[in-house]
């Protein structure tokens, strides 16, 4: 057995992680030992907030772990937290009974008590962790990334993992959950969020969040990123958010987008910003072509957004007044699964063996429900599948929201939405469902181990409302 080193934060804020240069080679006989313990933690990124918040080793985000594909993790989860919790590793393949499920792939972990996942991490990309209990941990503070590193990608001058998170007010998400909450909405002028918006709705699922963070820090707080002219620099960019989904530009560059979800696009794609759902992750490059300084930062028409950025410098720029971007995305050539994907003539289903339609319902304003089907969970209709049948999933969306929908232990390809084929399908494993009627279809390959996997909206008001399903492998 060999051992190597994960990257983790001290005590204290976690900060903008540069990640150092992987290792050439795994070896498949390597196994990483590692402890995860959860607890109280009373997290501060800016003045004048003490939020009582839930730690992975005593950092809001938890540590970013970061193996080579091919390696093995025992992983010791260790509950200090209060609660009974659990880890799932998000967007990983791997035997359904470490999925982190409690009430379906295990029991949950009770305060005190420990559990060992031991697992092969993949596929490669960015993933991440985070508890799935029903306690709101994870709305809390318990989540943080995971890079499976690839071989065979190609190196960078210099790499950056940037988790976009935001600190709640719980009052507003327990308001949120019975749908009177009083939070306003804060997405930018010309987002899908604003345009989607009609005459007369009222939404009382919003939270509101009284801070805004990168890795731990707020700015002016956040760790800047120092790069030199020349290289060619890779972002790994979560959204950790509860609910909101995030707007993300580099001022001053375009981005390159290389993979979604951790899985590399068929055809790489240039854009101004990216738009990210609750969940997903974006891998993006730019080019640092000139001295300066310029503003990473979250787009929206939150008052307190400007706390959502890092500043990008090269040498000597550092204490530079950095260049910053509008907050509105009117005009702005932002990433869609359009783009990525271009449009195809007609989705190509080819083998497929199962169809499933679901209606994404419910969200009134005082309401608690979110519904698949007109049904909540535990009693919405499941997806029963045989190993190797090829599925597909058509979303229908009758809110007047997006739903980040989430399938556990697989990669699934997006080939339609709102009627229009993807020439090139995006392989995800999140994928934000159009409002208004709007539609989204999947295809999937039931080749994942048996099991019950859970299919989800990662807005954890609506998920803990009802809005999930399972893929149930049939024996």
């Amino acid at each position: 057995m060999r051992r190597s080193t994960f990257l983790y934060s001290g005590a204290g804020a976690m900060l903008a992680v540069t990640l150092p240069a992987m290792r050439k080679r795994a070896l498949a006989q390597d196994v990483i030992d590692l402890t995860l313990t959860s607890a109280p933690l009373q997290f501060a990124p800016v003045s004048g907030i003490s939020f009582a918040g839930l730690a992975y080793n005593g950092t809001i985000p938890g540590p970013l772990l970061r193996v080579t594909h091919g390696q093995r993790v025992r992983i010791r989860y260790v509950n200090h937290s209060g609660v009974a919790t659990t880890v799932h590793w998000h967007g990983m393949i791997l035997p359904n009974d470490m999925d982190g499920v409690p009430g379906v792939t295990q029991p949950a972990v009770p305060d005190g008590g420990s559990f060992m996942y031991e697992f092969a991490p993949g596929p490669p990309g960015t993933r991440w962790y985070h508890d799935h209990a029903a306690h709101l941990a994870a709305v809390r503070g318990l989540f943080g990334m995971f890079v499976v590193d690839d071989p065979h990608d190609q190196p960078a001058g210099a790499e950056f993992a940037l988790v976009f998170h935001d600190v709640p007010s719980m009052r507003s998400v327990y308001a949120a959950m019975k749908g009177t909450s009083n939070a306003p909405m804060v997405d930018p002028m010309g987002s899908p969020e604003m345009d989607e918006m009609r005459p007369g709705d009222r939404m009382g699922d919003e939270v509101a969040y009284p801070a805004h963070c990168i890795d731990g820090a707020s700015y002016p707080g956040t760790k800047s990123l120092a790069v030199k002219v020349g290289q060619r620099v890779r972002l790994r960019i979560l959204n950790a958010s509860p609910t909101q989904t995030r707007y993300v530009r580099l001022a001053g560059h375009r981005l390159l987008v290389t993979h979604a979800d951790g899985n590399p696009l068929a055809r790489p794609i240039e854009t101004e910003a990216l738009r990210i759902g609750v969940a997903e992750r974006y891998d993006a490059w730019f080019e640092v072509t000139r001295p300066g300084a310029w503003l990473l930062q979250g787009i929206s028409a939150d008052p307190l957004e400007f706390e959502q950025a890092v500043v990008v410098h090269t040498e000597g720029m550092g204490n530079a007044p950095p260049m910053g971007n509008p907050q509105t995305l009117e005009g702005v050539d932002y990433f869609t699964y359009e783009k990525a994907g271009g449009i195809g003539s007609s989705v190509d289903e080819t083998g497929v063996t199962l169809r499933q339609p679901f209606v994404l319902g419910g969200g009134g304003y005082g309401s608690s429900i979110w519904a698949i089907d007109g049904k909540q969970w535990p009693n919405t209709p499941k997806i029963r599948v045989r190993h190797g049948d090829r599925v597909l999933v058509r979303f229908t969306n009758k809110t007047d929201m997006e739903h980040p929908m989430h399938l556990h232990g697989h990669v699934f390809h997006v080939v339609e939405i709102n009627g229009k084929a993807l020439a090139r399908p995006l392989a995800k494993d999140v994928s934000l469902v159009p409002a208004n009627g709007g539609t989204l279809s999947w295809i999937f390959d039931a080749d994942s181990p048996p099991g019950r996997w859970l299919l989800h909206c990662h807005n954890d008001v609506h998920m803990m409302d009802g809005m999930m399903t399972e893929v149930d492998y049939l024996t």
